[in-house]
């Protein structure tokens, strides 16, 4: 518990002030948001806002990362440090903010809206999914189960091969979700604050009951939850609406790849979707707008894609989008929760 209060109060922190630094490094710069002109017309003042925000985001649970593990070098908390699971975990995150750091770049540098174009992109994010699912095949004890609240509850093994397709699937659709989710002030990372609640509680349990979930490494993956909500946390206090900077790629499409490799290293891969509610309804929103608006010669199904726009155009105040927004995404990650602490009573597991 230790280590999850010094990750958690570090990477606030750091996310508070370097936020905070990087509005006042990047407005001076010039260095700001190109708006979509399709997009709806009063988000056109927002152009210029600062954007590459998840930069403060990754530093800030990164520094939370390495402060609760050196905190041990000097005798506080457990004996475990930088396990092979976290640092593969933590290394997916950092990389996958990388590429989503090249798109925001190319973005503001061409003053538009189209960063790195959909084949770099997707080379990019193919390539850090496909290194985590081998780094994590061949260097750790990594249950090959499809699996829901454990490794066994569902009893399907897929074998080496066809998990790690599955898992470099599942990365690629979480980062793109949230992605989609990130457009309006603070949605996505207030979203994602939830989200990571709910997955430090489940890696902690899973911590306190190593026989029945069998993680070695739960309570690594615990800190790495616990500072990305901080790092959310930090950010969004200035990304809150009216937001002061934006998080980009940098930030939405690491926040995605970090909630799907804590789903693939806690065994709950079908939890995932039921927790992140908002994030697949934002997703198949825009897949269903594609797939009407093809077959129908033109027609839409929503007034405009991801779904928040649509609420948007029809009249809602964008504060009362991001709010409903996110009291759905504590209702489903409370249901998720539940559902996996349930589980956990259904199988005699105790406190």
């Amino acid at each position: 518990m230790i280590r999850l209060l010094i990750a958690a109060a570090t990477s606030v922190t750091i996310s508070l002030f370097g936020t905070r630094f990087l509005i006042d490094f990047l407005t001076k710069a010039k260095v700001g948001q190109p708006i979509r002109e399709d997009g709806p017309q009063g988000h056109l003042v927002k152009a210029g806002t600062p954007t590459m925000g998840g930069i403060a985001i990754l530093v800030g649970a990164f520094s939370g990362y390495i402060a609760a593990d050196v905190a041990n070098i000097f005798g506080v908390g457990t004996s475990i440090i930088f396990t092979r699971t976290g640092l593969i975990l933590m290394g997916a995150i950092l990389a996958t903010g990388l590429v989503g750091f090249l798109d925001d770049w190319i973005k503001i540098s061409r003053e538009r809206n189209l960063g790195l174009n959909k084949r770099a992109k997707v080379i990019g994010l193919v390539s850090v999914a496909v290194l985590f699912a081998v780094l994590l095949g061949s260097f750790t004890n990594i249950h090959t189960e499809i699996s829901f609240t454990r490794f066994d509850s569902i009893g399907i093994d897929l074998g080496r091969f066809l998990w790690s397709i599955w898992a470099v699937l599942l990365l690629l659709a979480t980062a793109n979700a949230v992605n989609l989710t990130d457009g309006l002030d603070g949605l996505a990372s207030g979203a994602a604050i939830l989200n990571f609640a709910g997955y430090t509680f489940i890696a902690f349990w899973a911590f306190r009951h190593p026989a029945d979930y069998d993680i070695p490494h739960a309570l690594d993956l615990a800190v790495i939850s616990v500072s990305m909500l901080g790092g959310c946390v930090g950010f969004l206090w200035w990304n809150a609406a009216p937001a002061q900077i934006f998080m980009g790629d940098t930030g939405s499409l690491a926040i995605g790849t970090a909630l799907a490799g804590l789903a693939l290293t806690t065994n709950t891969h079908l939890l995932l979707p039921i927790m992140g509610l908002v994030f697949v309804a934002e997703t198949v929103s825009v897949i269903l707008q594609v797939g009407v608006f093809k077959v129908k010669n033109g027609k839409r199904l929503f007034r405009m894609a991801p779904i928040h726009h649509h609420f948007e155009l029809a009249g809602w105040p964008e504060t009362r989008v991001i709010i409903r927004f996110w009291l759905l995404t504590g209702l489903s990650t409370g249901a998720g929760v539940g559902i996996f602490y349930w589980d956990s009573i259904v199988q005699g597991i105790t406190a």
